[in-house]
């Protein structure tokens, strides 16, 4: 918790500040009074309001000056421990140091207000942008699917018209692809939905690695079919502790993009490893990691843009197929949601490499006969 959060917990938290903050600079200075000249520590109390003003609101603040003026007149200005002043110069002091007190904590408040109200101003243009982004991008991609389902269900349903087998098959094809696209863009936004709101809580148990990436790329064997996908998996790799839903819409969402966003050709290389730090002293190991690496030698992304791969709906200017930007800001959460990291750079031959790294536990497959 912040002090200014602190400060506002409440009301009474407040006042209670003031009359305590006055209270301890008016006793600390009262042991040196009679070293230190009472405009000093009218000074101290000035600055003490003015600190105050920039975390309490505008009452207890008010009440600070008050009592800092009440304290520096009965404690600290001749005679002591009363309130009546003997000349005009000492008057006119308080007076001055009473207003300009006031004066400041009004305009320390007002300050504070305008930075409140530009900062909530920001936010929801900032919002807004957002928002108009979310719908351009899904006007197009939710749009195109529908309309590709909708198209081919009219046309076979044209009693008039003699379709092939054939055609049917096409038609039937074109219905089953636009509707996984369309299932895919809906689970993307119901996945920033889950991230969004923090729902998202990693559910660890063994997982085979390898079997997901099979299984993923099984299931993009229509989006990949002009691509080729070389595998580089350790043969003994262990299983480790993640989350297999997790694991699959991360490996899923990475081969797609490679797909979408790389010429017709480009060999799309997928590593999975497992590795330990070690220290070489004690031969002890110290960490388990799960290390999987995803490339393509497509053309890479834009040097001035990379930094940007993982932002929420951003699409990189010179991309000219669609999406949502959603993709690898989902991927960055998911793998986050697992205690991961994910880093992303362009290889010197060209083409994007990702690179996930998981700290985990492992287990041996071939112990599990013993089981």
């Amino acid at each position: 918790m912040t002090l200014e959060k602190l400060f506002k917990k409440n009301s009474t938290n407040q006042y209670l500040i003031s009359f305590l903050s006055v209270f301890f600079i008016s006793i600390l200075c009262l042991f040196v009074r009679d070293k230190i000249d009472y405009k000093i520590v009218g000074y101290l109390l000035l600055l003490l309001v003015s600190l105050l003003a920039i975390f309490l609101e505008i009452k207890p603040v008010l009440l600070a000056a008050i009592l800092s003026a009440l304290a520096l007149d009965y404690l600290f200005i001749e005679p002591y421990y009363t309130l009546h002043i003997d000349n005009a110069q000492d008057a006119f002091l308080l007076i001055m140091f009473f207003i300009i007190a006031l004066i400041n904590a009004v305009l320390t408040n007002k300050f504070r207000r305008m930075q409140r109200a530009i900062h909530i101003k920001e936010t929801r243009a900032s919002t807004m942008k957002l928002y108009n982004t979310m719908l351009d991008s899904l006007s197009h991609e939710l749009r195109t699917p529908i309309a590709a389902i909708l198209g081919s269900i009219d046309t076979l349903r044209q009693k008039e018209v003699h379709l092939s087998i054939e055609k049917q098959d096409n038609l039937l094809s074109e219905i089953e692809k636009a509707s996984m696209k369309l299932n895919y863009q809906v689970e993307n936004l119901l996945n920033m939905s889950r991230l969004e709101s923090g729902y998202i809580q990693a559910k660890l148990d063994w997982c085979d690695v390898k079997e997901i990436i099979y299984n993923v790329c099984n299931r993009l064997i229509e989006e990949t079919k002009d691509h080729k996908i070389n595998y580089k998996i350790d043969d003994n790799l262990p299983l480790f502790k993640l989350d297999y839903g997790l694991m699959e819409q991360i490996i899923y969402n990475l081969v797609y993009n490679c797909s979408q966003h790389t010429p017709k050709g480009v060999t799309i290389e997928i590593k999975a490893k497992y590795d330990v730090d070690v220290d070489y002293d004690s031969h002890i190991d110290l960490i388990k990691k799960c290390i999987i690496t995803i490339s393509d030698d497509g053309y890479g992304f834009p040097p001035d843009e990379i930094n940007r791969a993982f932002d929420k709906f951003y699409r990189f200017k010179s991309s000219k197929t669609g999406g949502t930007g959603l993709g690898l800001s989902i991927v960055k959460g998911f793998v986050e949601a697992q205690n991961g990291t994910i880093k992303i750079h362009n290889a010197e031959q060209g083409g994007a490499v990702f690179t996930l790294e998981f700290n985990v536990d492992c287990l041996a497959i071939n112990s599990l006969k013993n089981d």
